[in-house]
């Protein structure tokens, strides 16, 4: 029997990665994103280019609505794996100019959208009898940098409710791992943090030979989720060679 995998965040970038690698690995896989339109497009592509592919399915899905996170959870038969994706960064202020709005749209799709996903499918990965929840995090999660105050704080919170999750599940069938990547590239993270702003979201990767790409991240998820069922993962840490903390970058 095939298990399922529910990716959150699947419209763009590490999500629709890892749904595509997921796939490769034989997983069913759900899309679930706000942007129906790409979902559409991106189930269309898997299913054309993996052999054998998996069943791939679309649903739309906004995790800062209750309402939408419910309706997720009653379309799914089952769900053996659980990537909570969705999330990202807005702004890069310091604490002195930050505007309390941003950080609360950060909180609300980082922790409380992570919050309300895993509550949601936790029985159905319970009852699987091998869950896994797989949270993507970010290096900003344990090391703070200036202007990252509202993102790091919302990704701190992330890793500790993975922590606390592993701490009380540790009875049940149910794995638990975070992904926490450095610089990656993707077609739309920065440009969503300096709110559409293409010079500004071009800076952090000026100079920089290789930054992460959206499959270096999907690879570290693959490889979490299809080792034996005893053995968790408990935390990645990847980032490109030419850096060795979110503050320390090689540029050329």
């Amino acid at each position: 029997m095939r298990k399922t995998a529910v990716v959150t965040g699947a419209s763009s970038g590490i999500g629709a990665a890892t749904a595509r690698r997921l796939a490769a690995e034989g997983f069913n896989v759900v899309l679930a994103a706000r942007r129906r339109d790409r979902l559409d497009a991106l189930a269309d592509e898997i299913s054309g280019s993996v052999p054998g592919a998996a069943k791939v399915v679309p649903l739309t899905l906004d995790v800062t609505s209750q309402e939408s996170v419910d309706a997720l959870a009653a379309a799914l038969d089952g769900c053996h794996v659980l990537v909570n994706n969705a999330g990202g960064a807005i702004g890069l202020e310091p604490v002195a100019e930050a505007d309390p709005a941003d950080w609360q749209a950060m909180y609300d799709s980082n922790v409380l959208g992570l919050l309300r996903v895993t509550k949601a499918l936790l029985p159905k990965l319970v009852a699987s009898g091998a869950g896994h929840v797989v949270n993507v995090t970010s290096l900003a999660a344990h090391a703070p940098y200036e202007g990252g105050a509202g993102y790091n704080a919302a990704k701190h919170a992330a890793y500790a409710v993975n922590e606390v999750l592993r701490l009380e599940l540790v009875a049940e069938p149910v794995r638990v791992t975070e992904i926490a990547p450095g610089l990656v590239r993707t077609e739309e993270f920065s440009l969503v943090r300096f709110k559409g702003d293409a010079a500004k979201a071009g800076k952090p990767y000026e100079g920089v030979p290789e930054p992460l790409v959206a499959d270096d991240v999907a690879d570290c998820v693959a490889w979490a989720v299809t080792r034996p069922p005893h053995v968790n993962i408990d935390r990645i840490d990847v980032q490109p060679r030419v850096q060795a903390a979110p503050h320390k970058l090689h540029r050329v």
